[in-house]
């Protein structure tokens, strides 16, 4: 019943978008008609307006026919069209033991969205592909369930990197948005999820910290539970950076975006490069052309890509998986690879 529910939502949507396309460039096409008829008020002839054209009926239909097929695209391919974004970011402070030292990020798995295996291996072997350094998870590996993310075990458990693999939860990693029959079922859920991390070859950090050592020198790798506004602040960033210096360089795990604003990019102990995810950039939007818009702009100020401020990185990968809308639109899932540089 959900399955069917789904590819009724989904059909709906389609057309609803497809329409809506459609009724905008009509609407275009008679607004260029009045115009131009009110322009003729000042010719011999006087005013008169013209008709609908042929010529945008057509149009409209054409730009209908290509709604629907994007939004096909992306429901069969452009949910598994996996990106590699690289970022080359430079700092003053970096040890220089880490210089070209490189990370590959992933976050929002959502494992129970998935219905390709074959193309999930796919993304798994672009990730090994980049022979990062370190591999971290910023956080949503599933839905709701621990369980989704069982039939992928064997797909992540092959992401491997020299200086080990990383991760954090997210908001749905925690079960909230579905009913549980008691609080216990709950809490054994995100306890067997920890498990299941574990099983993975991940280290899942929860609001603690762990040093990377190169040649006698050091950096911090720190890690919080969920933190985001409106989606449960669940995160220790105190507790998580104790026994740091404030003079150490650090690079902290953090699901939500809205995290950064609110604790970290001010923080007293500089945290020289955030990792979030969380946003998907929505799974809709569009990045060409020097454009870079999605609606979920309306709700984060930063939701995709590096943003810099008070001499501090933040990261905001677009997701690997996707949720509710079963595809990708313009926003594409991401493998990010980022290489620290000393200036």
């Amino acid at each position: 019943m959900n399955k069917f529910f789904q590819i009724v939502a989904h059909i709906f949507l389609i057309v609803f978008a497809a329409e809506l396309v459609f009724a905008i460039f009509l609407l275009l096409g008679d607004i260029y008609h009045l115009l131009i008829g009110l322009a003729s008020v000042f010719q011999p002839e006087g005013f008169h307006i013209l008709g609908r054209s042929n010529y945008w009926v057509d149009f409209a239909f054409v730009m209908f026919c290509l709604t629907v097929a994007l939004f096909i695209y992306g429901i069969t391919q452009g949910k598994y069209a996996y990106r590699v974004i690289k970022h080359t970011l430079y700092f003053d402070d970096l040890p220089a033991s880490f210089d070209g030292f490189t990370l590959t990020q992933i976050s929002d798995v959502h494992a129970g969205s998935f219905t390709n295996p074959r193309a999930v291996q796919k993304g798994i072997d672009l990730i090994n592909a980049q022979k990062s350094d370190l591999f971290v998870f910023t956080g949503d590996l599933v839905n709701n369930a621990s369980s989704e993310i069982v039939p992928y075990i064997g797909h992540f458990s092959q992401i491997k990197a020299p200086y080990g693999q990383f991760s954090v939860l997210g908001n749905h990693d925690y079960g909230d948005y579905i009913k549980w029959p008691t609080e216990a079922d709950k809490i054994k859920n995100l306890d067997q999820l920890k498990a299941y991390h574990k099983d993975l070859g991940f280290k899942l950090l929860l609001d603690e910290h762990i040093e990377l050592h190169k040649n006698g020198e050091k950096i911090i790798l720190a890690g919080i539970e969920n933190w985001g506004i409106g989606f449960g602040e669940r995160g220790d960033l105190n507790k998580a950076l104790k026994g740091t210096s404030v003079n150490d360089f650090k690079i902290l795990l953090s699901h939500d975006p809205s995290h950064w604003d609110a604790q970290v990019k001010n923080n007293p102990s500089k945290i020289q490069l955030s990792l979030a995810g969380h946003t998907h950039g929505m799974q809709f939007g569009i990045e060409a052309f020097g454009i870079k818009w999605s609606p979920v702009k309306f709700r984060y100020k930063h939701w995709a890509g590096i943003k810099t401020e008070n001499n501090r990185y933040l990261n905001v990968n677009r997701g690997f998986g996707y949720l509710g809308f079963s595809g990708r639109i313009g926003i594409w899932p991401e493998i990010t690879v980022i290489e620290l540089k000393r200036k």
